[in-house]
């Protein structure tokens, strides 16, 4: 089933809870742009296995089944 990968920015209070998400990911959903700001890359490889939306305490990273 299709996934929708969104990194809410304006929730993220720490910087370092993007970090987490983007190494926990077991498909490499996420990658970090040329200023080195965490983003979502891959959005089709998502498998919705939610390791990062529920490793987000503030919501800065919500998964979506489409």
């Amino acid at each position: 089933m299709p996934t929708k990968v969104t990194i809410h920015y304006e929730k993220v209070k720490d910087l370092k809870v993007l970090e987490e998400v983007k190494e926990l990911c077991p498909v490499q959903v996420f990658d970090k742009d040329a200023a080195g700001k965490v983003i979502v890359a891959r959005n089709q490889d998502c498998i919705a296995c939610h390791a990062c939306d529920s490793n987000s305490p503030n919501g800065e990273v919500t998964v979506e089944e489409q």
